[in-house]
């Protein structure tokens, strides 16, 4: 996994969705304009945490590495080089994918 040069301020999360599917099951190819936007991916980087009333920092429930499932239409896409990042709220994240 390569380093990025962003540290996510508060409860943000910097996750790089996984790859459109480029074929349907039945073996139909799709072009850029059909494909889904990826709602699925890993996060590169995550944040201090929620500043709470308290002053105390709240602990993020995901980390570096962990597959995430994300809202549709969540978050801000990035351009980081030649890699397109989201970022987005920890409460945007809907689901982490155990294996």
């Amino acid at each position: 996994m390569k380093k990025i040069n962003l540290r996510p301020l508060d409860d943000r999360v910097v996750v790089e969705p996984v790859e459109a599917e480029e074929m349907t099951a039945g073996g139909i190819v799709l072009p850029d304009a059909a494909k889904e936007k990826p709602q699925r991916g890993t996060v590169l980087a995550v944040g201090p945490g929620k500043l709470l009333d308290s002053g105390q920092r709240g602990e993020l429930s995901v980390a570096i590495g962990d597959e995430v499932i994300y809202g549709k239409y969540a978050g801000t896409d990035h351009e980081v080089g030649d890699r397109e990042l989201k970022i987005l709220r920890e409460s945007d994240i809907l689901a982490k994918v155990v294996k």
